[in-house]
């Protein structure tokens, strides 16, 4: 069984010695090679690794006209020979000693084995506190947008094997820096594994890690959300919540027409709506998403509607204790009860 290790590179001339070294150490065992694929760096990476592949089996890849880190893997999918791909940083953040545990969880039946810093046993070394902020942020946020990668602690890994088959055929196009995520997504499989790993210090270079990586973490998700119809039903959604508005405030008009105090006839107009947004939510916006009994699935929507009410009465009164105007506080209060309210839902009662 053949293993291509794919290595996107810029500007790591140095560590590519001590990184070949350390491979060919914990693949002995392995028929394998290493695609160097290298955006032109200005420290001739391509020429180092060129130079070095007469020790090891290396197969560099210099592009002139193109950039980017997830296209760059893309390209050493294309030019790979192996039945299992694996890809890693050449900056040995990623040690080439996880390489045969990564391996042997393929043998044993993995379609994905991902290297991940967030299961037990994992850990970062010498991150400072803002970055360890917005790594587990973003995964937090894209867990939540993409419902079919919430149960992988470390869906942006960069760090990970797999089967040829997975991404054969799969028509791949991420932004930005985490093609693994584009992969979980769009490839072909059915079992996913996450062994840990210490996610080290930077041998030698610079971090490629810029302001503009998060933006396009963001533009990618909204991507991956809409190719997976997240987008569309989100908007779906919206349209059933204006339409239980709409409900809410005829029946609140009819029950005080026929009577009631305004009082009580809050009550069953808030019920109706509630009823009205279930169902229309269940016939259109999650119809393909639907599990258990119907009965069940109601309660948890009621519980939803419960949730999203006590945020944004929450929110509504801390804004307004500190001094913003009520109609705004309001707002903002209605604004992240809706977010609420579409994650309980997507993830409890149609999850």
């Amino acid at each position: 069984m053949r293993v291509s290790i794919i290595v996107p590179t810029y500007n790591e001339r140095e560590n590519l010695e001590e990184l070949f070294s350390r491979i060919d150490d914990a693949l002995r065992n392995y028929d394998y090679e290493i695609i160097i694929v290298d955006d032109d760096s200005p420290d001739r990476t391509w020429e180092k690794a060129q130079e070095l592949s007469s020790k090891y089996p290396v197969k560099v890849i210099r592009r002139v006209n193109e950039r980017g880190l997830s296209s760059a893997v893309i390209r050493g999918f294309r030019e790979a020979s192996g039945e299992i791909f694996v890809v890693m940083d050449a900056d040995l953040q990623h040690p080439p000693e996880v390489l045969p545990e990564l391996l042997k969880r393929i043998e044993e039946g993995a379609d994905i084995v991902i290297a991940s810093r967030y299961v037990k046993g994992g850990k970062v070394e010498n991150w400072a506190f803002y970055r360890k902020l917005i790594s587990k942020g973003a995964i937090m946020i894209g867990r939540v947008a993409l419902p079919k990668i919430r149960d992988i602690k470390d869906p942006v890994s960069g760090f990970f094997a797999l089967r040829r088959e997975v991404v054969e055929g799969v028509k791949l196009n991420p932004v930005g820096f985490k093609i693994l995520m584009e992969i979980l997504i769009k490839g072909n499989y059915s079992k996913v594994v996450e062994v840990p790993f210490t996610f080290g210090t930077r041998l030698a270079g610079k971090s490629k890690l810029r302001g503009k990586t998060m933006i396009n973490y963001l533009r990618h998700l909204y991507r991956l959300m809409k190719w997976e119809g997240e987008i569309d039903r989100l908007v779906k959604f919206s349209v059933v919540g204006l339409s239980g508005v709409l409900v809410n405030e005829f029946f609140l008009w009819l029950f005080v027409h026929l009577g009631l105090s305004k009082e009580i006839a809050v009550i069953p107009s808030t019920e109706l709506s509630i009823i009205n947004n279930f169902v229309w939510n269940d016939l259109w916006t999650f119809k393909d998403v639907r599990r258990g009994k119907l009965w069940e699935r109601l309660l948890k929507f009621h519980m939803a509607a419960l949730t999203g009410a006590i945020v944004q009465f929450v929110i509504y009164w801390v804004l307004v204790f500190l001094g913003l105007h009520y109609l705004l506080a309001n707002l903002v209060g209605i604004g992240f009860s809706f977010i609420v309210r579409y994650i309980v839902n997507r993830h409890v009662t149609w999850g």
